[in-house]
């Protein structure tokens, strides 16, 4: 686990849209009202007094003993975020399947968008709400496809999420995934990207949305593959191509985006570590609301 902190030059209602604008074009801190801050909020100039952002980094798919799981980083951002005015963090850190904790003073901001902030290549734009499409891979099964849907449709009901449309890619994306034998990573690949960003910008032109979701299918894993990480032993083998994912979209568009993979339920394990329980209560949920990881995407997008 990496903790990068520092008191960056960054507005406190800054979020995930990344512009392709140094930070010094950035106002100066504004003064605050009260001891903490919320990320989102306007306060009166002070010109001796800054707000206090910290960054936190968790890398993806290295088997991290802190944030290699299932949202198991999640206390260590809430313990951070106690502290400072505005964390920003990354959905490797945030994300939990079915699991989130709404943090008014972090700002969800994917990979790619956050390394281009921390070169000085990129600001964080400030929002009040994004508006969400979410892009299915033609992969997917109809029968989850169709659960996928009834979770947004569930988020729009319970939380008011206004994920505004979707569309499936016109061919199947063709998740590849593996573990890098040098490194031990966790990485991979899509073999049809370029059906990926014709989606994404289909639904940037036609449906005026800011935030992308993405759902892709993909392989189900052999129970052997995955034994480690459900003992809190290994490493997250889909995290990797997750990131390329994402990146490809972030790099393409500058807009934010998150990733849920599609897969089938796994056999029950009586052995199961608590820090991968979020993702394995998620698919033996799947009965009542489909084999998703999509709530916490959804969440992460719309209010970062």
């Amino acid at each position: 686990m990496v903790l990068l902190s520092h008191s960056f030059l960054l507005s406190p209602a800054a979020c995930l849209t990344p512009l392709r604008r140094p930070p010094h074009f950035l106002p100066n801190f504004l003064r605050r009202n009260q001891r903490r801050t919320s990320c989102s909020y306007t306060c009166a100039a002070n010109k001796f007094k800054r707000p206090y952002t910290s960054v936190m980094i968790v890398p993806t798919g290295i088997g991290a003993s802190i944030g290699g799981f299932a949202g198991d980083a999640l206390p260590v951002a809430r313990t951070l975020a106690s502290v400072a005015d505005c964390l920003i963090s990354h959905p490797n850190v945030l994300n939990a399947a079915m699991l989130y904790w709404p943090m008014p003073n972090v700002l969800y901001v994917e990979g790619h968008a956050l390394d281009r902030f921390a070169e000085g290549l990129w600001a964080l734009k400030p929002v009040h709400q994004n508006k969400v499409g979410l892009v299915l891979d033609a992969g997917i099964e109809e029968e989850l496809r169709i659960r996928h849907l009834q979770v947004v449709d569930a988020t729009r009901a319970s939380l008011g999420l206004p994920v505004i449309d979707y569309i499936v890619t016109d061919t199947s994306l063709q998740v590849e995934k593996w573990v890098d034998l040098k490194t031990g990573q966790s990485t991979g690949r899509i073999k049809h990207p370029d059906s990926l960003l014709r989606a994404v910008q289909t639904l940037i032109n036609s449906s005026m949305v800011n935030a992308i979701a993405v759902v892709a299918r993909f392989p189900d894993d052999d129970v052997d593959d995955v034994d480690d990480y459900r003992l809190g032993k290994g490493i997250d083998v889909l995290a990797g191509v997750e990131a390329v994912i994402s990146h490809s979209i972030v790099k393409e568009f500058q807009v934010p985006c998150a990733h849920a993979p599609a897969m089938s339920l796994l056999p029950l394990s009586m052995s199961l570590c608590p820090k991968s329980a979020a993702e394995e209560m998620n698919l033996n949920l799947a009965q009542q609301i489909g084999y998703t990881f999509l709530p916490c995407v959804l969440a992460g997008c719309l209010w970062r």
